[in-house]
């Protein structure tokens, strides 16, 4: 595995795991989908230029109150390309995020636009009175981009593909 391997997220299957035909490996990838995942798996648009897009939108809860009031709106979207040849599946990762603002949110003028094998992740938490009086903290919001990734990677893997990373072409 070369360092450029590394740094784009490339996972090769264990030795001796035989590789199963393309429609098996797409079939596995879309039946991730179900009420628990909090993604979804799916036929590519023409314009995506991939085979599949796994697609997650988050919306992080709001602050502030009137028109100082501010939510985070993002985008996760892996487009991937199965290419039968090489028995790989090609994973592109990208992310936009948009600040909505104002009392009702409307997007501002910052959208960021990021790609590569980043994990995001994001908390937050309040303090309540627990039962003993005292002040706790609790989580009320809580995501991780692996949450998606992971099961992704571990699907092909398992079909005995390789997951190839990539920053620029499917």
């Amino acid at each position: 595995m070369s360092i450029f391997d590394r740094l784009t997220g490339t996972r090769s299957p264990d030795s001796g795991v035989e590789p199963l035909p393309i429609m098996e490996v797409r079939a596995a990838l879309m039946a991730l989908n179900g009420p628990d995942v909090p993604f979804v798996v799916r036929n590519a648009r023409p314009s995506e230029q991939a085979d599949l897009v796994a697609e997650w939108h988050v919306q992080e809860p709001a602050t502030g109150s009137g028109r100082l009031r501010r939510q985070l709106d993002r985008t996760f979207k892996t487009r991937m390309r199965l290419v039968s040849a090489k028995r790989e599946v090609r994973a592109l990762e990208e992310q936009w995020r948009t600040t909505l603002t104002g009392d009702p949110p409307r997007p501002s003028r910052s959208r960021e636009y990021g790609r590569g094998p980043q994990p995001t992740i994001s908390r937050e938490w309040t303090y309540e009175r627990g039962p003993d009086g005292r002040r706790h903290k609790v989580e009320t919001f809580h995501f991780d981009s692996r949450e998606m990734k992971t099961p992704l990677r571990q699907t092909v893997l398992d079909a005995g593909w390789t997951w190839r990373g990539v920053l620029f072409r499917l």
